[in-house]
């Protein structure tokens, strides 16, 4: 039933009929019946003639440090998909989203038929407006959510902003001085809050049904990406085209890089930072506070993780 919903969001906006669904229609018109092949040229012209700019018929949601890039870069092996190659941030920056929706088109890679597009911005998660934003354009959308461990998440989230402040050549803080103020947990510390999944997963099933949100698990996608990955082309009703063959582990980097037609990247020098060394005590105390939390979204989604 999801990937007819996916069928019939591509009939009304793009005219064709995507793959996967091809057999179905040429059933009815016999191929004696079809033109002569064009020459390469030709038939390379109209192609590209083919190609349009589409909406994207899944969009990575979140969440903030949860491996939201590494997710994209490796979905973009797969031949049946494009992937937006920045943050659009159409549906959480109120003056994005004023452009309009041709604006937001206009920034999508271009596609053939038998292709999706994919959009990745990880303030979505987070941003209150998003969810019914999203469901305006398509209620049938199909959403990636990728987590890990909230208090690996906080930890990351303080990691990215440390850099880039020591970068920028501003003043840091020590990650204990910055989740704790006045001898108390700084719940009001935006890391924190971003880790408050059942929070913010409330909103979004105000709009979606679980069968329409996919968690990926962000620790297993990075420790064995295929997996998840398959998971990830059932999800979206591709052919299984992502392969062991696609991955290789660096030991210079510590986790996995992707190979494909030939050719091999890693993702930015930014990822897989070192993090701090953090107090056990600090620790202790960020479990127990996400503890309730992880309960609730444990209960929300049907699916529990391995958070400690």
């Amino acid at each position: 039933m999801a990937c007819l919903h996916l069928f019939f969001f591509l009939l009304a906006h793009t005219n064709v009929i995507p793959l996967g669904y091809t057999n179905v229609m040429s059933r009815a018109v016999p191929e004696t019946t079809m033109p002569q092949l064009l020459s390469d040229n030709d038939a390379a012209q109209k192609k590209v003639s083919h190609a349009s700019r589409q909406i994207p018929q899944a969009i990575i949601i979140g969440v903030r440090k949860g491996g939201t890039r590494a997710l994209l870069e490796m979905l973009d092996i797969h031949p049946e998909i494009v992937v937006a190659a920045t943050e659009v941030h159409f549906f959480d920056w109120d003056d994005n989203y004023q452009k309009g929706l041709s604006w937001y088109r206009d920034l999508m890679p271009l596609s053939y038929r038998h292709q999706i597009t994919i959009e990745k911005t990880p303030g979505y998660f987070t941003s209150p407006r998003a969810p019914e934003r999203i469901h305006d354009m398509n209620s049938s959308v199909k959403l990636l959510l990728i987590l890990r461990d909230p208090t690996e998440r906080v930890i990351s989230d303080y990691t990215q902003v440390y850099y880039n402040r020591l970068e920028s050549h501003k003043p840091v803080q020590a990650f204990e001085d910055v989740v704790f103020k006045n001898g108390a947990l700084n719940t009001k510390y935006k890391a924190i809050q971003r880790s408050l999944y059942d929070v913010h997963m409330a909103k979004w099933l105000q709009y979606f049904s679980n069968d329409q949100i996919h968690i990926v698990n962000g620790d297993t996608l990075i420790q064995n990406p295929l997996p998840e990955l398959q998971k990830v082309e059932h999800f979206l009703c591709l052919s299984p085209k992502i392969m062991p063959s696609n991955f290789y582990f660096n030991q210079t980097k510590g986790f996995y890089c992707m190979r494909n037609e030939g050719k091999e990247r890693c993702l930015h020098e930014s990822k897989g930072r070192p993090h701090p060394t953090v107090n056990r005590t600090v620790l202790d105390q960020l479990r127990m506070y996400f503890s309730e939390h992880n309960k609730n979204f444990f209960s929300m989604v049907n699916q529990s993780f391995n958070w400690n």
